[in-house]
């Protein structure tokens, strides 16, 4: 039952992850069940060879897999022994958030796997990184071999940050010369104000909007996935860390327990067992068999003396992280508002908010490119670590820990033999051995020495708490729990993590050309308002023929007497002895001015209706034979001129 409740485990697994498809293939001596994902083929293998053949009968083509589940727990496989393995091939597969995958879990339940081996093999955005050109800054090419302790390394890191500011000194040097360009050409004002440049601005605000929007999309992405991959790490160094922590207070427990424990209670049964030779004899040997646990014990690694504290590790990695995130997060928001308050000035034609936005972009700008360096050099380092990463940690434990033990969890295959098989053997040998001798000594001694009774049952505990550790002991010393803990990790920093480093370059390359675009667009915008004020600031505000005065007569009607600039201009050389009495400009409908010049010029005008009601000049004296076709109240408008008129504007603008 345990053995298909595991099948079920790893079927569900494989539907979890986004199953493609699943193949049953029926050999002669067993059946192979294939189920293929979107990154990698999950194979499970029947060997039993007689439930092998009952399962060649029985099952139908083309199974599903909730199908399968299902049949599996209609099945009576009470015992068939199976494996799990993922090929060479293929990926290894994500694991789950809330505690592993299953197929993790059930790789721990050894006795119903005959073979089970993960491999991890990087993806190919870490190839391509890898390849990048390693540069020192003396322009030297170096080996790409992952090495953070080298100068020489550490340099071409820098060299590829030192690449972005490059760029950054570009890009600001091409933005000073085309805003220098902008300010020495002198364009005519009209065609400063012509509709297609007005276009041009708008439409280069869109494409800056557009892509910042696709920037900030893109980085929230890219932080999340970063985020997940190094929480991914830090999870699994917890893990590995509590695992190698339980490993050190097993040992010291139980080293404890012999050393104090049990040699209290021999020594008192030694003075107890005095006049009995061989009861004595009995004793020594168990001594021996106790230190000779002690020896095992002491051979196994000393974790805390290695000076490997993966939490310290895990706690620096989170805080690290946590500021990360943090400042992209800002830094998105940043990009966003302002991008929309730049937008905000363009259409509200806000010299000052551009102007802000203006300085705020070129800070925007360069943030953009360090992030751009930062990101690239660290996606090149990870890069470089995780294409082999078992060299480098090969590296760092030599002369620390044993490198049998270093591969044996590395790589956790059956070619591979158990470090630790030797020492725990001899212990559990140790131990069977002196519980046999405790029992002999509880049956044949206690009715001789009843004292001795009390001292014999204590034995009997430390050695069955010590054999209860040398079980979670070996289940801890396995390689297969720390070995998915390492791949989990390097799936984390190099799947999950890469992954989003990548995506956060290229918001910061979609930034920085946005607010290129943007940075371009604002001086255009700002001196295509600049032109329009000036155009507005021109115009007379006399002048009857400007909408602005029109207003201002509309909302006063109490100014009437506003004469035109032309109005002066036309006026006859007779007219500075004629002061004829001031009168209002008439605002009679219209019916009554079509009247008005049929009563005075014989036909009604329809010409002269807008020139009574909005102060049109009068006749010229080129103009007399028609002068008397204008009504008096129209030439006593136009001819009430004071003196202090006249001579304030004399005789220089008469026609």
């Amino acid at each position: 039952p345990r053995m298909i409740e595991e099948i079920k485990d790893f079927l569900l697994t494989a539907r979890r992850k986004d199953a493609k498809s699943v193949k049953i293939k029926k050999n002669k001596d067993n059946v192979k069940f294939k189920v293929r994902c979107s990154r990698y083929l999950y194979t499970l293998v029947i060997t039993d060879k007689e439930k092998a053949e009952k399962l060649k009968q029985s099952l139908p083509p083309g199974l599903a897999v909730k199908e399968l589940k299902g049949f599996l727990a209609r099945s009576r496989l009470s015992s068939c022994p199976y494996s799990v393995r993922v090929p060479s091939e293929c990926s290894i597969c994500r694991p789950d958030r809330s505690g592993g995958s299953s197929l993790g879990r059930s790789r721990r339940h050894g006795r119903w796997m005959s073979s089970a081996q993960v491999d991890y093999i990087a993806p190919w955005w870490i190839y391509w990184l890898h390849n990048f050109p390693h540069i020192n800054l003396r322009f030297q090419p170096i080996d790409n071999s992952f090495q953070p302790e080298e100068e020489n390394y550490q340099q071409s890191l820098i060299f590829l940050a030192c690449v972005a500011a490059a760029g950054l000194g570009l890009n600001l040097l091409c933005l000073a010369i085309y805003l220098s360009c902008l300010c020495c050409c002198h364009k005519d004002e009209e065609e400063e104000s012509k509709k297609p440049n007005s276009c041009c601005v708008t439409w280069s605000a869109v494409t800056a909007g557009l892509i910042t929007c696709i920037a900030v999309g893109v980085g929230f992405y890219g932080n999340s996935e970063t985020n997940d991959g190094v929480y991914q790490l830090t999870y699994s160094l917890y893990n590995a860390n509590h695992t190698l922590g339980g490993v050190d207070s097993l040992v010291t427990g139980t080293m404890g327990s012999m050393k104090s424990g049990l040699h209290q209670h021999l020594a008192r049964l030694d003075e107890i067992f005095a006049t009995r030779g061989d009861y004595v004899q009995t004793l020594q040997f168990m001594q021996q068999m106790a230190d000779n646990v002690i020896k095992q014990l002491l051979g196994l690694p000393d974790w805390e003396e290695a000076k490997v504290d993966l939490a310290s590790i895990a706690d620096q990695t989170a805080r690290v992280e946590y500021y990360r995130w943090l400042t992209y997060l800002l830094i998105l928001i940043l990009d966003l508002i302002i991008c929309l308050l730049a937008c905000l000035g363009l259409a509200k034609q806000s010299r000052w908010l551009l102007t802000t936005m203006m300085v705020f972009g070129v800070l925007t700008l360069v943030l953009s490119w360090t992030s751009l360096g930062a990101d690239l050099a660290t996606a090149v380092g990870t890069s470089d670590f995780c294409v082999s990463p078992d060299k480098f940690l090969l590296s760092q434990t030599k002369g620390v820990i044993g490198t049998d033990i270093v591969h044996y969890y590395l790589y956790c295959n059956q070619t591979l033999s158990n470090p630790f098989q030797q020492p725990l053997t001899i212990f559990q040998r140790s131990l069977t051995t002196m519980q046999i001798q405790i029992h002999g000594l509880l049956q044949f001694a206690v009715p001789l020495f009843p004292t001795a009774e009390r001292d014999l049952l204590g034995i009997q505990h430390v050695l069955n708490s010590s054999e209860a550790s040398l079980h979670q002991l070996t289940a801890l010393l396995d390689c297969r729990g720390l070995n998915k803990d390492y791949l989990d990790a390097m799936v984390g920093v190099c799947y999950d993590g890469v992954e989003g480093v990548l995506y956060l370059c290229l918001f910061s390359s979609l930034a920085s050309c946005a607010f290129t675009v943007m940075l371009c667009a604002i001086p255009r915008a700002w001196r295509q308002i600049a032109c329009r004020e000036r155009d507005y600031d021109d115009i007379d505000e006399e002048d009857p023929f400007n909408p602005r005065a029109r207003r201002i007569v509309a909302q006063n009607p109490n100014l009437t007497n506003m004469h035109s600039f032309c109005s002066y201009s036309s006026s006859m050389g007779s007219q500075t002895s004629i002061h004829p009495p001031a009168s209002t400009v008439s605002n009679a409908p219209m019916s009554e001015n079509m009247n008005q010049a049929a009563l005075f010029g014989g036909n009604p005008r329809y010409e002269n209706v807008p020139l009574i009601g909005r102060g049109s000049p009068p006749p010229s004296v080129y103009s007399q034979p028609y002068r008397n076709n204008y009504s008096p109240s129209m030439r006593a408008t136009y001819l009430s001129m004071t003196e202090e008129q006249i001579r304030h504007f004399g005789n220089d603008f008469q026609a």
